[in-house]
């Protein structure tokens, strides 16, 4: 599987169900929104977040790995062959799927870890970023 490093640090967020989402918050390469009916979850850069306001819970120091999709949706084991080596090396993730691909967030501390953990399992890295 290729994959490449998204530049931005970015910060998983959690606010009310109700908030009414602003499209300042969503400036960048990534963001992603998922709503339910318990709350709104928002993945944004991390500088944007004192703009959700001082309900806003947020963790931040996440980097985005995207598996280079697409990926036909009758396909199977495409994000667990991903994460199954970084689970066994004890790096904590946060994932997300569009319709086309998977994009895999790390603490931006386990990227180094995590790049080495994935060569390691076959995987492939299409950037020349530095990690």
């Amino acid at each position: 599987m290729k994959y490449s490093i998204l530049p931005q640090r970015l910060a998983v967020c959690r606010l009310a169900p109700d908030t009414e989402v602003k499209p300042s918050w969503l400036a960048g390469e990534f963001s992603a929104i998922v709503r339910t009916r318990d709350e709104l979850s928002i993945v944004c850069r991390e500088d944007l977040v004192a703009k959700l306001g001082a309900n806003a819970m947020a963790e931040s120091g996440w980097t985005a790995l995207k598996l280079e999709g697409p990926f036909p949706f009758a396909m199977t084991g495409v994000l667990a062959s991903f994460l199954q080596p970084l689970a066994e090396a004890r790096i904590p993730i946060f994932a997300i799927s569009t319709f086309d691909t998977d994009y895999v967030l790390v603490k931006h501390d386990t990227v180094e870890q995590a790049v080495k953990v994935l060569d390691a399992a076959g995987h492939k890295r299409t950037d020349s970023r530095e990690v």
